[in-house]
């Protein structure tokens, strides 16, 4: 399966989000904003907020990649994603992200 790495190292391809999306599948949509409202103590979180395309993607995205930090950094930085960045290893911001997700971390390597 073919790999859509996020600012972070995220797997966009593997995201519930992004498969409800171009699906067009309001039940995994649902399935998905119960799921992350449990997973993150997130509330509100509604079938129509569940639409995303990728973070670096064209076209819609959830409304966390908005207002990502990562993401808002790469993009200010020029970048693709963070492992263009030499402070990749070091980073405080994306290593949050590597502590809960360690094969975002493996995904931007394998992209130097």
């Amino acid at each position: 399966m073919e790999k859509i790495i996020a600012c972070c190292g995220l797997n966009c391809t593997a995201c519930e989000a992004r498969i409800a999306t171009l699906a067009d599948d309001d039940k995994l949509r649902a399935e998905t904003a119960e799921k992350w409202m449990k997973q993150f103590g997130a509330t509100g979180i509604t079938i129509e907020m569940i639409n995303c395309t990728g973070c670096m993607e064209p076209g819609v995205k959830f409304g966390h990649c908005l207002e990502c930090q990562i993401r808002n950094c790469v993009i200010s930085k020029a970048f693709k994603t963070c492992a263009d960045c030499e402070k990749l290893e070091s980073c405080e911001l994306v290593s949050q992200v590597h502590k809960f997700e360690p094969s975002a971390l493996e995904n931007l390597r394998s992209l130097n």
